[in-house]
Formats: C-alpha cells, sequence, structure tokens
C-alpha cells in the first residue's frame, strides 16, 4: 500500500487521530472555558479544520481512518454523544484509583501501537494531549517513518514537542475549534485583510495607510502564503515564505516575481493583508492581527546569563529582561483590575500598554505569560496584585524547569524567580 493517495486536488494522507480528552478538555477550560466548551460539543467542526495540513512539500489533506476518543465517563458523558455523531470511537476510561486516575493513556498507547502494526500503513499520527507521557509512543512512530502531528492544551514538554513534526499549540488550538465568524472565511481559510481584529481595534504594518487594504484575486502561490502565515505560530523568515509560494508557483521568481522585482514587493502587491519587514536580514511576515514587530526574533534577543538562557531554551518562555518582566506582569495586574478578564482582550490591552511605554514586548509573549498563570491555578477574573501575578508565573516557569529535568539548585531557582518575577518577589 503506497504511502498516501495523490488525487487532482492533491495529495490524500492516511492519519490517526487520538483524543485524551479529559487532558484537553481540562487545559482548555483552564486556559479559555468556551474554547473548551466549542472543543467539547462541536468536534465535528475542528476535526473539519485539521483535514488541511501542509508540509515541506506542500499542501496535503488528512483522511482520519482512525477517530478515537478517550474520556473518563463519570466526569465527561454529557460530552459522548457529540463525539460519536462526529464518527469518533468513543472509549470509556472511568477511574481505576482513588487519586481519580484513569486508564485513558494506556488505551489510547494500546490502540496507537495495534494501529502502527495494523495492515493499513498510516502516514500520519495525531495526538491530542499535553501529557509528556505519549513521548515513547511518538517516538516509536517516527521510527516507523510516520508523520507525528501533537495538539496540546496546555504546556507540554520540550522533549514531548522535539518529537513532532507539528505542534499545535493551546492558543492555536483555542482559535481552531471556535466556530468561524460570519464573512470570515475567504479561499478555504480566514484571510479577510488587515483591519479592525475582533477586538475592535486596526493593526497594519508600518507605514501602511489607515484603509483596510482589498484582498488580491486568488492564485496557487498566494493562497499557499496565507495557509503558511495565518497558521504559524510566530513570524517567519521571508526566505521560508517565498519557498512556500514557489512551491505553489514554480514560474514566480522566473517572471520576477509578477514584475515586482523582489519577493517583498510581490508580498506588498499581491498579499497586502499580511505585515512584514525587510530587516533584519532575511526578513519577516506575519500575520498582523496575532503579531507586531516586538514579536520578531530579534527583537528581544537579550544577552541573557547561561543559566536564564538555558530555560528560555527548555521552556520556551519569553526572552525578557527583569525590567521588561516587571512591566508586563505590572500591566497584567493593573489591566485585570481596571476591566473584566477577557483572555484575548486582556492580552491585546496589555501589549498595548507594553507598545506605548516603549517596552518591545509582543502579543505571544503577553500570552504565554497569560497562560502561565491560569495553567498555574490564578484566577484573573477577579482583582489580583503584581505581586501575585509574578510568584504565579514565577512558580510555572520552575515548575516547567523541573519537569524539563533541569537540575536546580537553590541559587539557582531564587535567581529564575528574581528574574521572571521581574523582580517583584525580592524582599
Amino acid at each position: 500500500m503506497t504511502t498516501s493517495d495523490t488525487t487532482g486536488s492533491g495529495r490524500r494522507t492516511r492519519c490517526a487521530l487520538f483524543v485524551d480528552f479529559d487532558n484537553v478538555y481540562l487545559g482548555l477550560r483552564r486556559l479559555d472555558p468556551a474554547a473548551a466548551e466549542a472543543f467539547a460539543n462541536s468536534p465535528a467542526h475542528w476535526l473539519a479544520a485539521l483535514e488541511a495540513g501542509s508540509d515541506e512539500d506542500g499542501e496535503f489533506t488528512r483522511r482520519f481512518l482512525v477517530r478515537a476518543c478517550y474520556l473518563n465517563p463519570s466526569a465527561f458523558s454529557q460530552f459522548r454523544p457529540n463525539f460519536t455523531r462526529a464518527g469518533f470511537s468513543v472509549v470509556d476510561c472511568p477511574s481505576l484509583t482513588q487519586q481519580g486516575k484513569s486508564s485513558a493513556d494506556i488505551n489510547l498507547v494500546l490502540d496507537a501501537v495495534d494501529a502502527l502494526a495494523g495492515p493499513t500503513r498510516y502516514d500520519e499520527f495525531v495526538i491530542l494531549s499535553a501529557d509528556a507521557d505519549f513521548t515513547p509512543l511518538a517516538l516509536r512512530f517516527r521510527a516507523a517513518d510516520r508523520r507525528v502531528t501533537i495538539i496540546t492544551a496546555g504546556p507540554a514538554a520540550s522533549a514531548y514537542r522535539a518529537v513532532a513534526d507539528t505542534v499545535i499549540t493551546a492558543d492555536e488550538l483555542a482559535e481552531l475549534v471556535r466556530p468561524p465568524e460570519p464573512g470570515s472565511l475567504v479561499e478555504g481559510l480566514d484571510v479577510s485583510p488587515a483591519g479592525p481584529d475582533r477586538n475592535g481595534s486596526t493593526t497594519a504594518s508600518a507605514g501602511a495607510s489607515s484603509k483596510a487594504p482589498a484582498a488580491a484575486p486568488s492564485t496557487p502561490a498566494r493562497t499557499a502564503v496565507l495557509r503558511l502565515v495565518r497558521t504559524a505560530d510566530r513570524p517567519l523568515p521571508g526566505s521560508v515564505v517565498a519557498q512556500a509560494a514557489l512551491k505553489a508557483d514554480p514560474a514566480a521568481a522566473a517572471s520576477g516575481w509578477g514584475g515586482s522585482g523582489a519577493f517583498f514587493g510581490w508580498l506588498a502587491r499581491t498579499i497586502p493583508e499580511l505585515a512584514t519587514a525587510s530587516k533584519p536580514a532575511p526578513g519577516f511576515v506575519w500575520d498582523p492581527r496575532r503579531f507586531s514587530e516586538a514579536d520578531l526574533p530579534l527583537a528581544s534577543n537579550v544577552d541573557l546569563p547561561p543559566l536564564q538562557r538555558q530555560v528560555v531554551e527548555v521552556t520556551d518562555i519569553p526572552n525578557l529582561t527583569t525590567e521588561q518582566y516587571r512591566f508586563l506582569l505590572t500591566a497584567l495586574a493593573d489591566d485585570v483590575r481596571s476591566h473584566p478578564f477577557n483572555r484575548p482582550e486582556t492580552a491585546k490591552r496589555v501589549r498595548d500598554a507594553c507598545q506605548a511605554a516603549g517596552q518591545h514586548i509582543g502579543r505571544a509573549s503577553v500570552n504565554t505569560v497569560i497562560a502561565g498563570v491560569l495553567l498555574a491555578g490564578l484566577d484573573l477574573s477577579s482583582a489580583t496584585s503584581a505581586q501575585r501575578v509574578a510568584r504565579t508565573w514565577a512558580d510555572n516557569v520552575v515548575g516547567l524547569c523541573r519537569g524539563a529535568r533541569m537540575e536546580l539548585r537553590t541559587q539557582d531557582v531564587a535567581a529564575i524567580r528574581s528574574w521572571v518575577g521581574g523582580g517583584l518577589l525580592e524582599a
């Protein structure tokens, strides 16, 4: 059997999907209750959204031959019919211990190994769980030359993420499970031009007119670039985006990028709704509704001491200075005292406050801190102090370090807490 089908519309990939329901639902509920309910009540919606994918060879369509969901019926039986109607095989995994631990993990692993060894060759295995216990399973998939996609609803260990070909983060999952807003779907994905976003603000690249640019006619290169940039978890190097455009239309460079002379000129004319920066080299392209210039890799390229640099590399927390963390944490505490907490709106206001004060702190960094304190158990729906936010965030970071098996001395923990706590925890 071949590894994938090729149809007139492109590649079709055979996939096996395994959902650790309790892990995903509880993780989303701590970050975004509305997204958690959408995940549990409308699985057919996000399953359809996952059917479109892309890799180094271009776009493909997933065909989910296996759809398995593992949940604890004593806690989540009300959601079982939703997954059954969406074509899932639902495996009840009741609690087997006094601590409430269910058998979901072992059932998922046994079924996944059976699928790997079965007569049907699955090109890709998709695991919905942030549980790093599935790392050996993902390694088994890779050893058998299968693609691995991991979808998390919370922080996942770096070793777990490293074995995956694709990682969909909690923020991306929250966006994925939400039903699309009316009029937001163009060319099969959200490509509405830069302009008022869902929070009512307007975002555009530097020097752009305040009037929203009109979307250009659809072309294979335009569609490929939009799909890549809209689904990226960070601003992308211009060379990566150019490669995607050339794969979709190999003649683009030969024609002088449609007469524009250069790739960034072609982007400005063909896809004006994307933001670009030709410097620093090699230039970057991003979705202006989710990122800004402060999210560029070199924007916050802080020269940290060795310990802090290792923490950033291992945990993927924002690469910020102590002063920047102090401002971010204080701005977050001030915002939740002044406005009702709404994760997207709060993140935007805090990011705007940072930008207005000249602090180069991107929205991705703000989102990471907010997610961290929420997952650590802090209730942001009520007023709280900057010191409490800092303490919760510092506890979360130290926990991530220990989860990554970093060996921390007492003085190391103190240095990390002082740094990520913005100096707010010092006596």
